[in-house]
C-alpha cells in the first residue's frame, strides 16, 4: 500500500473556528483567541484519528497579493478583509500547528490550494497517495487513483467516484466545471446563465472547456433546456470563459519542499507549554497534547 500525505487546507478550519463561536477565549494580552482553540481542536483530532506520518497544513497569505489578481483584478474583492483579530489568531495557529509537529506551508503569491496541490506533486513523484483535508470542492481537481478528500469535523470523506456523485464530472473536469459555472465565493464569473447542472452536461458531451468553446454552435443541438441561449453565451464570452479556467485551475509549481520527506511529521515541540500558556489552554487540551506526545516517544 501507498505511503500517505496528509494535506491541511489550514484556513478553511480556522475561519469556521472564527465564525462558529463568540470570541469566549482570550490570549494572555486579552486578545480574542477562540479560533485558534477551535482550530487546536480540530488539529488534534486529526491527529489523534489519522497518525499522520506525512502532514503539512496550508495557509492563505495571499488574499490580495495571489498570481490571480494579476490575471483578473477583481479576483476575491468581494471579499472584506481580515479582522485584525483573525489575522493575529491565524499567526497563533500556525505556530501550534508548526508545534504539533506539521509542516506549515504559506506564500504571498500562492494560496492554499497551489501550495496542497504542488506538495502533493512533489508526494506523487516519490509514491505516496494525498488525502486532502477540506471541504471545498475546487481540490476535487486535484483527486487522482488512490487519493481521498476529507473532511473530519462532519465525518465525510470521498474519492474520485464520490467527485462525480457531488458535482456530476470526473476529477480532471472540475477546473472547467468551475470555469463555466463561475464561483461566486472567489468572484471568478464563469459564463451567464450556465449553472452547475448545464456545466455538467455539457463537460459530458464534450470532455472539455477547450471543446465547448470550439464547438459552441453545435451547443444548440442538444437536448436541455435553453440550448440555443446556451450556445450564444458560450460564443460570446468564450474569453470570460478561459479567463475564469486560468482562476480556477490549481497550480502545481507553488514553491514548496521539493521532497517528500520535509513533509514527515515531526514530534511534539518540547516548548508547546510555554505557547498553550500564552493562549490560555485548559488542562483537557494539555492532557490531549501530552498523551499524544507519549504515545508517540521511542520506546
Amino acid at each position: 500500500m501507498k505511503p500517505t500525505i496528509h494535506l491541511v487546507d489550514g484556513s478553511l478550519y480556522v475561519c469556521r473556528a472564527w465564525f462558529g463561536q463568540g470570541p469566549d477565549v482570550f490570549d494572555a494580552e486579552g486578545a480574542p483567541a477562540h479560533a485558534v482553540h477551535g482550530f487546536a481542536r480540530f488539529l488534534l483530532e486529526l491527529i489523534e484519528r489519522a497518525r499522520p506520518t506525512h502532514l503539512a497544513v496550508a495557509f492563505d497569505e495571499s488574499l490580495d497579493s495571489s498570481f490571480r489578481n494579476a490575471i483578473y483584478p477583481s479576483y476575491k474583492a468581494n471579499r472584506p478583509p481580515a479582522p485584525p483579530d483573525l489575522l493575529r489568531q491565524f499567526g497563533h495557529c500556525k505556530a501550534l500547528a508548526a508545534a504539533l509537529g506539521a509542516s506549515v506551508l504559506v506564500d504571498h503569491q500562492y494560496e492554499a490550494d497551489d501550495l496542497i496541490g504542488s506538495a502533493l506533486a512533489v508526494a506523487r513523484r516519490e509514491g505516496f497517495r494525498g488525502v486532502i483535508v477540506s471541504a471545498d470542492k475546487d481540490f476535487g481537481q486535484l483527486i487522482s487513483e488512490g487519493d481521498e478528500q476529507w473532511d473530519p469535523p462532519r465525518n465525510q470523506r470521498w474519492d474520485g467516484h464520490g467527485i462525480k456523485q457531488r458535482l456530476g464530472v470526473h476529477p480532471h473536469q472540475v477546473a472547467d466545471y468551475l470555469a463555466l459555472t463561475g464561483d461566486a465565493v472567489d468572484n471568478i464569473p464563469g459564463i451567464s446563465g450556465i449553472g452547475a447542472k448545464t456545466a455538467a452536461i455539457l463537460l459530458h458531451h464534450f470532455g472539455s472547456l477547450d471543446a465547448v468553446l470550439e464547438r459552441a454552435d453545435e451547443v444548440a443541438f442538444l437536448r436541455f433546456r435553453g440550448a440555443a441561449s446556451t450556445a450564444t453565451r458560450l460564443r460570446e464570452q468564450a474569453a470570460t470563459a478561459r479567463m475564469s479556467r486560468a482562476l480556477t485551475g490549481i497550480a502545481l509549481d507553488a514553491p514548496v519542499p521539493a521532497r517528500a520527506a520535509h513533509y514527515r511529521r515531526g514530534a511534539i515541540d518540547a516548548q508547546i507549554d510555554v505557547l498553550l500558556d500564552r493562549l490560555d489552554f485548559g488542562p483537557l487540551t494539555r492532557s490531549r497534547v501530552r498523551a499524544l506526545a507519549a504515545s508517540e516517544s521511542p520506546a
